[in-house]
């Protein structure tokens, strides 16, 4: 069943959205210089640079901006895949990055086996999904890793919700690696980092977990 968060991002604000937000690796690097002082592609080093790995799954991938960066890694992530929920997304997707395996899909139903992936991560996902249905994703992610699960989201040490664009209850931060571990204990907080933005209060946090 489709949840209202779903429903406004299939509306025409999700098509606003990746017309928004349509960059290239040296435009997102950029960004994230201007406002949090690091790159992206330096995140994701940090988190991702000692791994070396069979497969990798994005869940919500949008339009591929960050699988687009990622494809330079490709060497220690192994194949490339992507869920995402926008059709029409999946299909700018395809077409911003190479040899990746993207498919229409929802983060409460990722078509994949258990285990099938040593990576499943999220970037900007968690934030849009509801309190009340976010374990139902979080299962869903711990279901179909084998190895570890990475995370790049809003933090806040408490969960609540944010005004988002002058809309309410599709945008929340809180603290995910915390939520993942109290979900399933047997997962381990390998590496976290937080990331203040140099103009106000915001912090994005990145986050990898291992299975025990």
């Amino acid at each position: 069943m489709s949840t209202p968060q779903e429903k406004f991002w299939l509306s025409k604000f999700g098509k606003e959205y990746w017309k928004r937000n349509n960059f290239t690796p040296s435009q997102l690097d950029k960004f994230y210089m201007k406002n949090l002082g690091v790159s992206r592609s330096q995140i994701n080093k940090d988190f991702i640079g000692n791994l070396n790995l069979k497969n990798t799954l994005e869940v919500g991938c949008n339009i591929g901006i960050q699988l687009n960066m990622l494809q330079k890694h490709k060497h220690k992530l192994g194949q490339i895949y992507g869920i995402e929920l926008l059709p029409e997304a999946v299909e700018i997707a395809k077409t911003n990055t190479k040899n990746c395996n993207i498919i229409q899909g929802s983060a409460f139903d990722i078509l994949f086996k258990n285990n099938y992936f040593d990576l499943v991560f999220t970037s900007g996902l968690l934030i849009h999904i509801s309190p009340k249905d976010i374990q139902r994703a979080l299962k869903e992610i711990y279901r179909v890793s084998k190895k570890y699960i990475w995370g790049y989201e809003f933090y806040n040490p408490k969960y609540i919700p944010i005004n988002y664009r002058g809309n309410k209850d599709y945008h929340w931060k809180g603290d995910f690696a915390k939520i993942y571990m109290d979900l399933f204990p047997d997962l381990k907080l390998i590496k976290e980092k937080r990331y203040k933005y140099l103009n106000g209060k915001n912090v994005n946090t990145a986050f990898l977990l291992k299975k025990s």
